[in-house]
């Protein structure tokens, strides 16, 4: 039986996947190779049955698969948790974001805003909307193509003010990261791993997820970003 495992996963959790698939391949000796797309195209795949024996997606996007029956039934797990964070052009002003009044000045005063399609950009787009700005900025705001992180946007002046999961902006080079989300307004998107339905080798599928769950790779993933789930 192959020991090679295929994987696919949004982008936010790359480099995470990237370390912990040399650690597997360093204590079995086996090989994971983990596509990381855009979380909407990675779903639309293996919601089309595309060959992988794993995948790591925002928790949301793991239970439509599961109940599409994509996924090994009760095979999910919670790996991680991701926080978004706020970033402008390297060497730029930095506005203050360190309330929520103060991000939304922020916002208001920046002249364009980007965000992903993902999860967080949809929990943004409630917050602008609560705060009755979301008409104002709709012109302002520029939308990265799948799998194009914001932080390339902003690295090249496209875009002001950006949000992303902090795993996605830390290691770019050509912006600043200038924070968190304000306190109450945290956005915390859990990342879950499953079993894919068409996988040949679900036993080995389901070590490499509990491997992904387990204390060895918490370093890892703080590393990158995240927390343990």
């Amino acid at each position: 039986m192959s020991t090679r495992l295929t994987g696919i996963a949004s982008m936010a959790t790359r480099q995470v996947l990237t370390d912990v698939a040399d650690a597997w391949r360093e204590r079995d000796g086996a090989e994971v190779c983990f596509e990381s797309v855009g979380g909407i195209d990675a779903a639309r795949r293996v919601g089309e049955g595309e060959a992988f024996d794993v995948v790591v997606l925002a928790a949301d996007a793991i239970d439509k698969l599961e109940g599409a029956g994509r996924l090994v039934a009760d095979s999910a797990l919670e790996l991680a948790r991701s926080n978004v964070a706020i970033a402008v052009r390297q060497g730029s002003k930095r506005p203050v974001v360190d309330t929520e009044a103060a991000l939304r000045s922020a916002v208001l005063a920046a002249r364009t805003v980007s965000y992903s399609s993902g999860p967080s950009g949809i929990a943004l787009r409630q917050l602008f909307a609560r705060w009755g700005i979301d008409e104002e900025i709709r012109a302002r705001i520029v939308q990265p193509p799948p799998g194009v992180p914001v932080g390339a946007l902003i690295a090249r002046g496209a875009a002001e003010l950006g949000f992303q999961q902090l795993s996605e902006l830390m290691h770019l080079e050509g912006i600043d990261v200038i924070g968190p989300m304000p306190p109450g307004l945290e956005i915390v998107t859990t990342f879950s791993g499953a079993v894919c339905a068409v996988s040949a080798q679900p036993d080995a599928a389901r070590a490499l997820l509990d491997f992904i769950r387990s204390p060895a790779a918490d370093q890892a993933k703080r590393r990158h970003g995240m927390q343990p789930a």
